[in-house]
């Protein structure tokens, strides 16, 4: 056992300071009562303890998500992954998609990647937890994962934002950006979209959030009320309908496919990497070997992506005998809706499966952390999200829970910052540690 699982077995610490976060969350006075807001309706949403990952681990992560990044360019990649793509995905104009979410279980053998999604929520809310733990645990920043310098991470969120508008607009400043979901106000966290929005602002950019089917398409320009000022340079897109096909969306679409507005993620994005059918090519060796793919990248991907198939009615019945050891969702799902653990399953809800859009994935058991949930010691199950741009690895989270998913309902649970640790010797099991002796 290496030092980070023994601390995340072993350790009750509890680091995060709850002024320091008020302090890195209420960076404005127009976002002053945001953490006590979160309080009432967001009991759950972060965690008092960080998450301890051994540099072994954050390293095949690293080198899987690169190995990713260039099967997914791969011109044969992206035929087959858009042959079954709606049409507002065949389009190209060149911004790759902010906020691209992996996602992670530890496991003995190494890091397995359990999804990947395109409109990953929480950077923001993440970052701001990071700096509250790390600012409470002075003595231990020389254990602490140097690569990523949290004192820059907001420029280079807005430094991303940027070069999306580059990538579609080369030279032309951008002016503008409206965060956008349906009913954003009321969308879990709406607390994020308000941190963009300052975000934006802080750094010279006009921003507002606005509801998505209050959008409107005239003059060839993409129009909104909460920024009356004029179009729309760019939007960054929090919606769910991830082909842009709902009727309340047609004014976005109508901007997006014709190219005047720039819009980041979009349905090209969520084609070549979120829809989960591509997780089954992506553990197709033979495939990937016929397509030129190095023996390394290939390597990382068998250890990393975990055994996926689509679900056919040809083959229910094989599934239905293996469904303990499996794990199905729909291939365009998002959140764990709708995603069911196969020792879970009843009748009714594997004929819903059999019926079609679903991917069986093998089940990868996720590792554990302990933590003080009213004074008793309690293992909840946990989760690494990496925050990536263009393959590149911006910030690690972690998600604690209980359940079949994260829930973000479960005490003791929500975000967690994730502590990347050296590797050193340990010579004996995990010993609990009272959290007044390791209080930050």
């Amino acid at each position: 056992m290496n030092l980070a699982e023994t601390l995340n077995l072993g350790c009750l610490c509890r680091t995060l300071s709850p002024e320091r976060l008020r302090k890195q969350l209420e960076t404005d006075p127009c976002l002053q009562g945001m953490l006590d807001g979160l309080a009432t309706t967001h009991p759950h949403l972060f965690s008092e303890t960080a998450v301890f990952v051994d540099p072994g681990m954050r390293a095949t992560l690293g080198q899987a998500i690169t190995a990713i990044e260039r099967v997914v360019a791969l011109p044969a990649y992206q035929q087959l992954a858009l042959a079954h793509a709606p049409e507002t995905a065949q389009h190209n104009f060149g911004p790759a998609g902010v906020f691209m979410g992996y996602d992670f279980h530890l496991g003995e053998d190494g890091p397995m990647l359990i999804e990947i999604n395109t409109n990953a929520g929480g950077a923001l809310l993440n970052a701001a937890l990071a700096r509250a733990h790390r600012e409470c645990c002075e003595p231990m920043q020389g254990l602490m994962d140097a690569s990523s310098d949290l004192t820059q991470i907001n420029q280079t969120f807005v430094d991303m934002f940027r070069a999306e508008w580059q990538a579609q607009r080369g030279t032309q400043p951008l002016r503008s950006v409206l965060i956008t979901d349906d009913a954003p106000e009321a969308q879990y966290l709406a607390p994020e979209f308000a941190l963009a929005r300052q975000l934006f602002i802080a750094h010279g950019i006009t921003a507002a959030v606005g509801d998505a089917r209050e959008l409107l398409w005239k003059n060839g320009a993409l129009w909104h009320p909460a920024l009356p000022g004029g179009a729309i340079d760019l939007v960054y897109n929090r919606l769910t309908d991830f082909s842009l096909s709902e009727p309340s969306h047609a004014a976005l679409r109508a901007a997006y496919v014709a190219g005047a507005a720039v819009l980041t993620p979009h349905p090209r994005a969520h084609a070549l990497f979120a829809d989960k059918r591509n997780l089954i090519t992506l553990g197709d060796d033979a495939l990937l070997a016929a397509w030129g793919v190095s023996a390394e990248d290939r390597r990382l991907l068998q250890a990393v992506v975990p055994p996926t198939e689509l679900v056919t009615a040809e083959h229910a019945d094989a599934l239905w005998a293996r469904r303990r050891q499996l794990f199905f969702k729909p291939v365009a799902g998002y959140g764990a809706k709708a995603a069911y653990r196969g020792d879970k399953l009843t009748k009714s809800v594997w004929a819903h499966i059999t019926a079609g859009g679903f991917i069986a994935q093998a089940l990868v058991p996720p590792s554990e952390r302990l933590v003080d949930v009213d004074g008793v010691a309690t293992r909840l199950k946990l989760d690494i999200r990496a925050y990536t741009y263009r393959g590149q690895v911006q910030l690690l989270a972690a998600r604690t829970y209980t359940g079949q998913t994260t829930n973000f309902r479960t005490a003791g649970g929500g975000f967690s910052p994730v502590v990347v640790l050296p590797l050193l010797p340990v010579s004996s099991h995990p010993q609990t540690i009272a959290p007044e002796n390791l209080h930050g």
